[in-house]
């Protein structure tokens, strides 16, 4: 499990448009990397459209956002143009991300077991640290708290 304050395990995923995505590559910058389970779920939607909403503040603090699921491109991209969602949204197929966050595995629903991904996100600061993670997700208010965690610019 990882712990706030330990280096944010580096990673390399494709985007909705087929595009490399590095952590590496956006050193020196926040980062918020969320990890949700489907594309175009109630929950999933309500989470993806708060950051959606924040948007403008989260660029305004030179922060970036990263949703994270199994879901392919093409789901991605259906689900990004249907909800007008300005952030990248990462295919993780493989779970191999997911893995190295610690975020996959077996879950449960209406009484049937399955492997899946977890809601949790993490905050990565300029050095690559976890900076804060959050084990608990209320969807519908998950970028106000956030932010609230990044603090100000300059903080």
């Amino acid at each position: 499990m990882l712990k706030e304050g330990e280096a944010a395990p580096d990673f390399e995923a494709r985007d909705a448009e087929g595009g490399a995505v590095r952590l590496s590559d956006l050193r020196g910058r926040k980062v918020v990397l969320y990890f949700y389970p489907k594309d175009d779920t109630p929950g999933c939607t309500k989470e993806a459209c708060s950051f959606r909403d924040s948007f403008a503040e989260f660029g305004r603090r030179g922060i970036e956002v990263l949703g994270v699921s199994t879901d392919d491109e093409k789901s991605h991209r259906k689900f990004a143009e249907k909800y007008g969602l300005p952030f990248r949204l990462l295919a993780d197929t493989d779970h191999r991300v997911a893995d190295l966050y610690g975020v996959y595995g077996e879950k449960q629903f209406m009484g049937r077991k399955y492997m899946g991904v977890a809601r949790k996100t993490f905050l990565i600061d300029e050095e690559g640290r976890l900076r804060k993670v959050f084990d608990k997700v209320k969807v519908e208010e998950h970028a106000d708290e956030v932010l609230q965690a990044f603090g100000e610019p300059g903080d």
